[in-house]
């Protein structure tokens, strides 16, 4: 199996593809805690139109991806007050962004294998110029993160109480959103429109269930997320399926693993704090009914 990692392509698979899972599992953990998975996955076919338009004008459609996505993000966090403000702005310009995809696809004479490989992901077609560009947005929005984490971890988890502080929760807000466009349109790349929550939200919500601590929590989604992308691409290039295929189900499989193991300790505890209570509570229930009786 590991016969593959001295092939070329198989190392830029492996480098890009860590490079992602790392980002995606920090932006991962606050798009999660602040209930934004749809805008992601939003941000994703908004940006499947900026890729058809690129290839339309003869652009590599990473760049369409990136203009699309920022400016989605950007109208989500100007226009959308409130979540309930939000969630319609993120329909309505899902809608516009599509129909303007399907506009770009027609308009098209040649056979678009750029765009179409952007729904499913091309992790093992990526290039050395392609791992420089994901490095450096990596960086970019590790850095920006970092500076913001505290006001942002604040105005995530108390909303009410960062702005009586008088911190620019609305600012924070946007900053956020541009770089879950940018990790969004990084993501893309390798795991398709499609199956974009499989590294953006699948490592981080699983690792949820099992940690509370903010850094704890990044960092078992980053190692998490590693090992999908490792194993992934280990499996695709031994196998016949693609790697986002095996990415995926691991993410699936990982998370639902957490999940009834998570429901069931919790079932345990509640019956373990519950029987106690009912016991003390006909013990006292019985001593009340003697001293009645004794009186």
């Amino acid at each position: 199996m590991f016969a593959a990692l001295q092939y070329s392509y198989i190392q830029n698979a492996l480098i890009a593809g860590s490079l992602v899972a790392i980002i995606g599992a920090v932006v991962g953990y606050f798009l999660v805690l602040r209930g934004l998975t749809f805008s992601g996955h939003a941000l994703s076919h908004i940006g499947f139109a900026g890729a058809a338009g690129a290839v339309l004008f003869g652009v590599t459609p990473v760049f369409g991806l990136l203009v699309f996505t920022l400016g989605a993000g950007v109208g989500i966090g100007v226009l959308g007050k409130n979540a309930r403000q939000r969630d319609i702005i993120i329909g309505i310009l899902m809608m516009f962004a599509l129909g303007l995809g399907s506009l770009f696809l027609s308009l098209y004479n040649g056979y678009a294998e750029e765009v179409y490989s952007v729904l499913f992901g091309q992790v093992l077609g990526v290039s050395y110029t392609d791992i420089i560009t994901t490095a450096v947005s990596a960086i970019i929005v590790l850095g920006c993160i970092v500076v913001i984490f505290r006001p942002l971890l604040f105005s995530t988890v108390d909303p009410g109480v960062a702005i009586a502080r008088g911190l620019p929760v609305r600012a924070l807000s946007l900053i956020f959103l541009l770089l879950v466009a940018i990790t969004v349109s990084l993501s893309v790349q390798f795991v398709g429109i499609l199956l974009i929550f499989t590294l953006l939200v699948g490592p981080a919500a699983t690792v949820m269930r099992l940690f509370r601590r903010p850094l704890v929590t990044i960092g078992a989604a980053m190692i998490l997320g590693l090992l999908y992308v490792w194993i992934g691409i280990l499996l695709a290039a031994n196998g016949s399926w693609p790697v986002s295929f095996y990415i995926t189900v691991l993410s699936f499989a990982g998370y639902m693993l957490v999940r009834l193991l998570t429901t069931h300790r919790s079932q345990r505890r509640v019956t373990s704090l519950t029987i106690p209570q009912e016991q003390s509570g006909a013990a006292l229930t019985t001593e009340a009914e003697l001293s009645e009786v004794r009186g």
